[in-house]
Order: structure tokens, then C-alpha cells, then sequence
């Protein structure tokens, strides 16, 4: 959606709940985070919003402000938190259960996580077979659990006197789904879930009722949800604006940071193979191969986008790309993904690149999860809708345009975003083209 330069931008005032579906590593480990940081007792370390500057104007102007200064963002003590989950446990007892933060830091913060406490979720085995729990909504049909979700949506905002919300995915992988007949229009979505019919996943009933409430959603996993045509139409109908999907946290970060490095330098590639062991509940699900064929689908389609083999045939044409994932339970949040890359340079002569990446998954998403929480928020408040290309630097498979191809150059898509700042605030685009020289 076109909005004009210098656009009018609600003030954020009043309480912003944000809602999330799942209360396991990756939300707990951001509630504790956002608690933790407004106590004074840790910094907000990966968040754009919080630690990221933005350049405004000439390099000579030296107006360089921070970003959460320079636009209306809704500040951390405004925020409220809610969820969904299968299990009853509270988010200090999921944080404590995930193990990704030390001990010592959930009990400085243990009052406000214990108030957390999840409302049941809508779920279904057959769409993530590794995991089961009893902490789950019973209906008639998928249309009434949609409509159980609406209310728990207004129950949450008029109890916690939140004036705006947003909701975000930050659940299980389902299993892989492909588009079908009935996620063509809004009618036939809707008919689909009155006759429970197996095309309509959870994470489809939770973007129809987020979207439904008016309500900003973020799909934080590879599922095919929000980016249908029947929810499209919805977003569109109701104004509200969507993004997704897939967090883009370890082994796709470093791919979307060395692959546009080695286009840029024109250097070939014969073959990129990756790796993964984890052992939470992350690994539980994506050792189960459907739910893995989704997750697959979402690592596989980056490289093919940014080397864009079709224009640079010699260098990039049939390269192999295999993308593993094991689950092993000593691990826990602490991921390890390993890259063995084999390049080619002048004259076609071979080169390697070994990676081996040792990072903590949720502490790579929960930043995220709050700038999406910030930026959904501020996209509703201007007057935004439908899919938001901007935030495209956050996700591993970003939704775009039907007509266009989604960018997945992560120095791209922080242009992209900063530039979507610079205009709402009716500052001129940064082009780095330095014509003053040439006068």
C-alpha cells in the first residue's frame, strides 16, 4: 500500500498487548528480555528498534538519531503480554522448562513472568505430530474455534486496558501444506473451516481471527497461513497489515550476510551444503519429515533468490543446495549449524568456506519478535494494510507482492526498511549516490 511522504502517524499512546502464539523458548526468552531490560538489568542486544540509529540526510548533516527517537514507536513499559500454548505452565515455568536463560536472571523477573499464564490453544495433532497437550479449545468446527480465538482477543484487550494489539507466531512448524481450492476467497475460507476441512491449519485460525479483530499478525514459522488469498482479502477489507514468514535467525542469517558478498564479487558457486543439530522443541517437530518439508521449503528458496542464477548462468546455474536438520536433545536451544561452501574464482579455480555457527535460537529471535511487536504497531497506527515488504529483513521466506519476487539481500531489505522510515517521517531516501561531486 502507497502511503504519501511525511504520512500521518498516530501517537502510541496507551497500553499495547502483544499476543503470542506459543509460550515456549522463543517467547519466554523475549517476555523475559523486555522485563529484563526495563529493569535496568540487561541491554536490548539484536533489537533494531531499541539500539539501531538511522542516518538522516547528507553524511556532512551528521544526523544520525536513534531510531526509536526518530519514529513514534510504542515504548517497553507500554507493553503487555498474552499467549496461547498446549501446556498450562506459566511463562516463568516455560522459560525455566526451555533452559535458554540463566536461572538467576528468570527469578530477578519471576513476578511478572508467573502472571503469564496461557489461554488454551487451538491445536491438532495431525498438523504437528511430535507434540501433545491438554491445555487445548474443544468446538463444533474450525469456524468456532476461530471465533473462540476472537473472543479470547477481546477478553485480553478489555481486561488488560490495551488500546492497540498485535499478534505474533511463535509456535511449532506445521506440516508442509501446499494452497488449495478453498484459500482462494474469503467465502470459501470460511465454509472450509465450518466443514473442518484438512486445508485449514491452526495457524490459518489464528491469522483469520487476528485479522478478523483488526489485529496486525507476524508469522514467525515457514507454515502457510497468512499468505493466502482469502486472508489477503480479509487484511485488505479490515486495513490491517501482515508480514511473515520465518524468523530469520541462524544458519539463513549467515546465508543471507556471505551470499550477497559473494555476488557482489562475482565469485561462482558449485555447492552449498548446511547442517543443523538442536534438541528443543523446535528440533522435537522438525524431526518429524513433514513438519521438516515446510522448514525445507522456507531455507531452500533464499540462495536461488539473491545469486539469481537465471541472470548470472555462469556462475550460479545448478548449483547444489542441501539443507539437513538433526534433532539431538543434548543440545537444547543451543543450536550449531555448519556451511561447507565450494566457490569458484578467476579462471574457474576451486576455493572452500567452512562455517560452523554455535548460537542460541531464541536469543537470535526474541529481538526480532519485539521489533515486529514495534513495527506492526506503528505500521497500524499510520494506516498501513496488507503485507508489509519493509519488514522482509526479519524473515527467511518474506512475504511479497503476488507479482513480485521477494528480496532476501539483508542489506537490501535494511535499506528498504530504513528508507520506509525516512519517508513516513518526510526525510529524503538515502541513494548513496553522492552527485554533489559531479556538479
Amino acid at each position: 500500500m502507497a502511503i504519501k511522504k511525511g504520512a500521518e502517524i498516530a501517537p502510541a499512546k496507551g497500553k499495547l498487548g502483544v499476543l503470542l502464539v506459543g509460550l515456549g523458548a522463543v517467547s519466554t526468552t523475549f517476555i523475559a528480555g523486555v522485563e529484563a531490560i526495563k529493569r535496568g538489568i540487561a541491554e536490548p542486544i539484536g533489537s533494531l528498534t531499541q539500539m539501531g540509529a538511522i542516518r538522516l540526510g547528507k553524511r556532512t548533516e551528521n544526523r544520525v538519531p536513534l531510531i526509536k527517537e526518530f519514529i513514534p514507536l510504542a515504548g517497553l513499559n507500554d507493553l503487555v503480554f498474552g499467549a496461547w500454548d498446549i501446556f498450562t505452565d506459566s511463562a516463568y515455568e516455560a522459560a525455566m522448562h526451555a533452559g535458554v536463560l540463566e536461572k538467576e536472571l528468570l527469578k530477578q523477573i519471576k513476578t511478572p513472568m508467573q502472571k503469564i499464564k496461557p489461554m488454551r490453544a487451538v491445536f491438532d495433532q495431525h498438523y504437528v505430530k511430535r507434540l501433545n497437550g491438554t491445555n487445548v479449545k474443544e468446538g463444533a468446527n474450525k469456524m468456532e474455534m476461530a471465533e473462540q480465538l476472537i473472543e479470547d482477543i477481546a477478553e485480553f484487550k478489555r481486561k488488560n486496558k490495551c488500546s492497540r494489539l498485535v499478534m505474533i507466531w511463535a509456535a511449532s512448524t506445521e506440516i508442509f501444506l501446499k494452497t488449495h481450492a478453498v484459500h482462494k476467497t474469503l467465502k470459501s475460507f470460511e465454509q472450509a473451516m465450518v466443514d473442518n476441512h484438512k486445508a485449514i491449519a491452526p495457524s490459518m485460525i489464528y491469522a483469520y481471527a487476528a485479522l478478523k479483530s483488526g489485529v496486525p499478525f507476524a508469522n514467525g514459522a515457514p507454515n502457510l497461513s497468512v499468505d493466502l488469498p482469502a486472508l489477503m482479502q480479509l487484511a485488505d477489507e479490515n486495513r490491517v497489515p501482515v508480514c511473515g514468514k520465518d524468523f530469520k535467525t541462524g544458519q539463513t542469517l549467515m546465508k543471507t550476510i556471505i551470499a550477497p558478498g559473494l555476488k557482489s564479487r562475482m565469485l561462482g558457486l558449485h555447492g552449498w551444503y548446511s547442517t543443523n543439530i538442536l534438541g528443543n522443541r523446535d528440533g522435537e517437530v522438525l524431526d518429524d519429515p513433514e513438519s521438516f518439508k515446510t522448514k525445507e521449503e522456507s531455507k531452500l528458496s533464499v540462495l536461488e533468490y539473491i545469486l539469481q542464477p537465471e541472470v548470472y548462468p555462469a556462475l550460479y546455474k545448478d548449483f547444489s543446495h542441501v539443507v539437513r536438520i538433526n534433532y539431538y536433545p543434548p543440545r537444547g536451544d543451543n543450536k550449531e549449524g555448519w556451511d561447507s561452501i565450494d566457490i569458484f574464482g578467476w579462471l574457474g579455480y576451486p576455493m572452500q568456506i567452512k562455517i560452523d555457527f554455535l548460537c542460541r535460537d531464541s536469543i537470535l529471535a526474541a529481538p526480532l519478535v519485539l521489533d515486529l511487536a514495534l513495527f506492526l504497531d506503528l505500521a497500524q497506527r499510520t494506516g498501513m494494510k496488507g503485507i508489509q515488504e519493509w519488514l522482509s529483513f526479519y524473515f527467511k521466506s518474506p512475504q511479497s507482492a503476488p507479482e513480485l519476487y521477494p528480496e532476501h539481500d539483508i542489506f537490501i531489505q535494511l535499506m528498504k526498511l530504513k528508507n520506509t522510515l525516512r519517508h513516513l517521517r518526510g526525510e529524503d531516501l538515502i541513494t548513496h549516490l553522492g552527485l554533489e561531486y559531479y556538479d
